[in-house]
């Protein structure tokens, strides 16, 4: 076993260790990215799995054996890696991590110059069919390797983005999962005028509290008691490589991380008036409204930090949201930038005196169905079926598997890249509508 045709990814590299990806892997990828993209001087992180500083180790030798001078950066978030890459002007960079997934599970996330992502069809497939071959060029010389640390950067960066004289004392609970935000938060929080209640910030790989992934409503349990408990302002939920962020009211409600982005989007606007946002097709409609109420161009995207990435360049967008919490800057690199967001939004509910519920619950117009999974062996005959269906439609798209708009309501359905699934996403002016339409759809794509 070396590295499995299976953990090629769609948006980065993905399996179980051991078992689907080991050190000898590592070490053939790195030779394959650095005979792909040629670069001359390659970042190198990753977060705390039990797993990855071997599989760190090895890649770094694939990067070198192969000829690339390997800056390595140590235990790193996935965006930390990402602004490395920018700030400094390395030709790639690579961050050993699988995210939120399980601690059996590792990765990782690669990009070229600039940060701009490799995928699945950027990158990524001709990686895999090189680590197949396993024949590779013999190198002019073998790489170099350095240590930097980016933390210092990092936080520096994200606070000279706002200015936080600005920020009221809030109290915040911060849960991150004992994943890698807990490198950042203990760092940025000693230099913010807020009382940090921290959860879980000691990273461990075995994730001995819950799964990094704030997308599963039960791993927000413990924070949503402790923000009562503590009486807090708001809670704040990362996931494991913290490239995502969840927000939780002083009441103990997630916030929905489109209508968030909305109230983020309209900031934005203030800086870059008449601006593009990019919301993903997931988001709700009230993003568009709020959007084109605070003067800007909403625009549509697919959902993906490659595809949204390069989309924000072509559209010269200065941010973008998706439904899973990933928000984009482009005064950022066009990276995830969520604790650049986190001081926005504190500044905002400062000088507005609001509470976080406050602020998103008029957003709440809305009903929406919440992503819905259902295993499905033909994807491409039942979209077929459900377009058919509904050909009545004001409108009918393709951005990213279908949807379909009528005046009160509208849905998506997108297939899963790696499982035989669909995801529905609907939304309805009215509850009832909502669960209406919700079954009806549901019932043509599980027949």
């Amino acid at each position: 076993m070396v590295a499995k045709d299976s953990i090629f990814k769609a948006y980065d590299i993905r399996g179980i260790y051991g078992e689907e990806i080991d050190e000898e892997g590592a070490y053939l990828i790195g030779r394959a990215f650095a005979q792909f993209l040629k670069p001359k001087r390659v970042a190198v992180g990753h977060d705390m799995r039990t797993s990855s500083p071997a599989l760190h180790k090895a890649l770094i030798r694939g990067l070198t054996d192969q000829g690339a001078d390997v800056i390595n950066i140590g235990l790193s978030t996935t965006p930390m890696m990402y602004f490395a890459v920018a700030k400094f002007g390395y030709d790639a960079g690579i961050n050993i991590t699988a995210s939120h997934n399980p601690g059996q599970y590792n990765g990782m996330k690669m990009v070229k110059r600039e940060a701009v992502p490799l995928s699945g069809e950027t990158g990524i497939q001709e990686i895999k069919e090189l680590v197949a071959k396993g024949e590779f060029e013999e190198p002019e010389r073998k790489g170099t390797e350095e240590q930097k640390e980016i933390l210092p950067h990092y936080v520096e960066n994200i606070l000279s983005s706002v200015d936080t004289d600005k920020i009221r004392k809030f109290k915040i609970v911060v849960d991150t999962g004992n994943g890698m935000g807990g490198l950042v938060v203990p760092e940025l929080f000693k230099k913010l005028p807020c009382e940090l209640i921290p959860m879980y910030l000691e990273l461990d790989g075995n994730f001995p509290n819950h799964v990094p992934n704030p997308l599963e409503e039960e791993t927000l349990t413990d924070i949503k008691k402790r923000v009562a408990e503590e009486k807090a302002d708001l809670g704040i939920a990362l996931d494991g490589d913290a490239d995502r962020i969840f927000f939780i009211d002083e009441n103990g409600k997630p916030c929905r991380a489109d209508l968030l982005g909305a109230r983020i989007a309209e900031i934005i606007l203030k800086k870059h008036p008449g601006s593009p946002i990019l919301y993903d097709l997931r988001s709700s409609r009230k993003v568009r409204e709020v959007v084109e109420e605070a003067g800007g161009k909403a625009i549509q995207c697919r959902v993906g930090h490659s595809f949204i990435k390069a989309q924000m360049r072509e559209e010269k967008a200065s941010f973008a949201l998706e439904l899973s919490a990933h928000y984009y800057m482009a005064d950022n690199y066009y990276i995830e930038s969520p604790f650049i967001l986190t001081l926005l939004l504190l500044k905002r509910l400062s000088e507005e005196g609001k509470t976080l519920s406050e602020l998103i619950k008029p957003l709440e117009t809305y009903y929406a169905s919440g992503e819905i999974n259902s295993k499905v062996q033909d994807k491409d005959a039942v979209m077929e079926k459900l377009e058919k269906e509904f050909s009545d439609a004001k409108r009918i798209f393709k951005l990213d598997g279908l949807s379909v708009e009528y005046d009160d309501w509208w849905f998506n359905v997108r297939p899963s890249n790696t499982e035989p699934l669909l995801r529905l996403n609907l939304e309805a002016e009215t509850k009832e509508k909502m669960e209406e339409m919700k079954e009806r759809v549901l019932r043509i794509i599980r027949s």
